[in-house]
């Protein structure tokens, strides 16, 4: 169904479309493996543009806009992109142009991997409206390759936004497949949920070759071996391997499996500050607590945008007492494992020199979820880029974490949130007050 929306969704592009060569082509997969992309090319020429990436075998291809920001989506069953992760970023002076107004053609920047299982996207980002002429695979002659072929031209604003229109009109309905898993306590032991950020078609942070989701993969599958060695907790990753999970996917995992504590895990990076090093551990808030933690936030909140989905955080609060009073607490716990944390982390590694900061972080929502986000280091700092590549302080490193979240634990002799008012006040906590939020800045 959702393929023969997509055709439509091409319009009114899509008679042009048929002309050209079609507006689909039926995918044939290569015996006992996936299609691979070994290349892509943009070429650009006035007001039209022209994506096209070497395939080794055609695939379904499935077009249509979004807005806010402009982009194009093309979805595609799994293909493995042999690609450089930097390809499609776009150019310094292309910025350079955006910023002084100056027009930088149809295409920003492109990216692409995989979205759910089975599932792969290419994301256009947009310079200015256009239309789709064709999004199309085709097999080459005498080679047996094959060429995804994206054309797009420049269009008018009012047709644009009733393209995006018709596209949601169309998506509505349509939920993101996302990997369905049920989280299960085993013999009462604390459920622990390690999230590895990014994924997939959100790449992260991409810096001297070292990229993101890559490094906090490998990062949060060396903390979940060392608490599986340990033997007293179930502990879960929300992505097991390169896909992309939406971040009220990864919020629902926790809340619905009945999570004692959510630890995301993510690599920052600054481009005009190269001497900032070191790791920062953030909790949620209502107000960020400096600039930097709003920035920070700000950009991670944009995981969503950055895979091509469509559609707001939802945004109604429960103006409950009881809900409040959960909330409170767990934000209040949230405090007491991030200072834990800390005190941990300074034995494996740098800090910050503002190492606890807190701001509206969308993936540390959950109301009644203990949840911190662990920065690693800045992958725009040699000295945390030579850590973060290293197998050595990734062990020692995910040693400290998996000792923070024993200690945690062992300090509240509990699995889950104690109800407020039926507690006493535990050593860690009277070390890290759920009040002691840092404002200073770097």
């Amino acid at each position: 169904m959702i393929a023969a929306l997509a055709a439509w969704l091409i319009s009114p592009a899509a008679s042009h479309a048929e002309a050209l060569g079609g507006s689909r082509a039926q995918g044939q997969l290569e015996p006992g493996g996936r299609p691979v992309a070994t290349a892509a090319r943009l070429e650009e020429n006035g007001d039209k543009a022209r994506l096209v990436f070497e395939l080794s075998a055609p695939v379904d291809a499935a077009a249509f806009v979004l807005a806010g920001p402009a982009r194009v989506i093309v979805d595609l069953p799994q293909v493995e992109f042999a690609l450089d992760p930097e390809t499609g970023k776009p150019a310094k002076r292309a910025h350079h142009r955006r910023r002084r107004g100056k027009s930088v053609g149809l295409v920003v920047s492109f990216r692409f991997g995989q979205l759910g299982e089975g599932k792969s996207r290419i994301v256009i980002d947009l310079g200015a409206p256009a239309r789709i002429l064709r999004a199309t695979s085709e097999k080459s002659d005498g080679d047996g390759k094959a060429h995804l072929v994206v054309e797009l031209a420049r269009t008018d604003r009012a047709s644009f936004r009733a393209a995006v229109q018709s596209a949601r009109a169309a998506l509505a309905g349509q939920p993101h497949s996302v990997r369905a898993q049920k989280l299960e306590a085993a013999a009462g032991k604390p459920i622990v949920v390690i999230d590895p950020g990014h994924g997939g078609i959100d790449s992260g942070a991409i810096v001297n070759g070292l990229v993101e989701k890559n490094l906090v993969f490998d990062f949060a599958k060396a903390v979940k071996a060392k608490l599986e060695a340990d033997g007293r907790f179930t502990t879960v990753m929300t992505r097991d391997d390169d896909s992309f999970v939406p971040l009220s996917e990864r919020v629902r995992m926790a809340r619905e499996g009945n999570a004692a504590l959510f630890v995301s895990i993510h690599a920052d990076t600054l481009s005009d500050a190269a001497d900032v090093a070191g790791a920062t551990i953030y909790t949620v808030s209502d107000r960020a607590s400096d600039k930097e933690a709003a920035r920070v936030a700000e950009k991670e909140n944009q995981s969503d945008a950055a895979a091509g989905l469509d559609g707001a955080e939802d945004s109604g609060d429960v103006s409950d007492i009881l809900f409040d009073l959960t909330r409170r607490e767990t934000r209040a716990y949230s405090h007491v494992f991030a200072r834990t944390l800390v005190n941990y982390w300074k034995v494996a590694g740098r800090l910050n020199k503002n190492p606890q900061r807190s701001a509206g972080f969308r993936v540390l929502k959950a109301p009644d979820v203990p949840s911190v986000l662990l920065e690693l280091g800045y992958l725009s700092n040699q000295k945390d880029d030579l850590s973060l590549a290293s197998p050595e302080w990734r062990d020692q490193a995910s040693s400290r974490v998996a000792d923070a979240i024993e200690a945690f634990f062992s300090a509240r002799g509990t699995s889950g949130p104690i109800p407020s008012g039926d507690r006493e006040r535990t050593p860690l906590e009277e070390t890290a007050p759920a009040t002691d939020v840092a404002h200073r800045t770097h």
